[in-house]
């Protein structure tokens, strides 16, 4: 099963998706098996994990997750869970992902404080039977009201978004692809992809290398060329088993990678059929 990265579009949910998650935790172990409990599970997927405050605010605006798993005392990372809550109120999300939180600490005066910056449920870590696995557990069991969420804050006469709003927003679910799949951020060849995938979705079908090498003053060769290695790289550094969840056409079995054009129709087709 595909994870949809997105929350809506024009007010329409669609109910059959996998729950994305982000996980914020800074003990190791503990991630660990928050993570392993998540990957062992068909129905929940994770969008990234950190220790990092400042860092799983831009995780939030990038990939748009429908709940949050988040430890309050980072004290082996960066930041803190409160200060990263009330960032997260400030921020410009229309809906705010289900927060979890999932904490050491015990103090009354800290969970209601927390509770006013909007987390929906606080597992304490010392509870007699507390578990990663019951903490996923707990996740999918309200799956559907989560969605349901969602769905309920959405009108359908919602005030259309800008041009300029639906390219930001095709944006981040170009790039939240290309990381599922371990295309490097900093490679030559991220960009000409996402740029790629954004000009199929434009209508401009064959002639996209030429429109982008007009973009950045390259030759077609090197736009090409760059945009292959990037795949390239990312087949051959990345999981076997992330890239068959995460990048489901078929691939010719003498080379076991896309071409680059496969790999911009591909995603263009996904999310021109679900997220257009």
């Amino acid at each position: 099963m595909r994870v949809e990265l997105v929350y809506y579009h024009l007010g329409v949910v669609i109910m059959d998706r996998e729950l994305n998650i982000l996980l914020i935790e800074d003990d190791p172990a503990e991630r660990q098996s928050l993570i392993d409990c998540i990957d062992s599970s068909e129905s929940i997927t994770l969008a990234a994990a950190t220790d990092n405050a400042n860092e799983a605010l831009e995780y939030v605006l990038e990939y748009l997750p429908h709940a949050i798993i988040l430890d309050l005392e980072l004290h082996l990372g960066s930041g803190n869970g409160i200060a990263f809550l009330q960032q997260l109120s400030n921020s410009s999300l229309d809906i705010s992902p289900y927060i979890l939180v999932n904490t050491n600490n015990t103090s009354q005066v800290t969970y209601d404080l927390v509770r006013q910056l909007g987390a929906d449920f606080i597992f304490s870590k010392h509870q007699s039977d507390y578990s990663a696995e019951n903490v996923i557990s707990f996740l999918l069991a309200i799956k559907e009201s989560i969605f349901q969420k969602f769905q309920k804050k959405i009108s359908p006469q919602s005030t259309p978004e800008s041009p300029s709003q639906k390219k930001k927003r095709l944006l981040k679910r170009i790039h939240a692809e290309l990381n599922l799949v371990g295309v490097n951020p900093k490679s030559v060849g991220y960009n000409y992809l996402a740029d790629a995938i954004q000009f199929v979705l434009d209508g401009v079908e064959r002639n996209y290398c030429i429109v982008i090498a007009e973009k950045y003053a390259k030759s077609n060769a090197s736009i090409e060329r760059a945009m292959q290695n990037a795949i390239n790289r990312a087949w051959r550094t990345s999981d076997i088993d992330t890239l068959c969840k995460h990048y489901t056409a078929h691939l010719s079995p003498d080379r076991g990678v896309p071409t680059q054009t496969e790999f911009i129709h591909y995603y263009a087709n996904i999310i021109r059929t679900d997220y257009l």
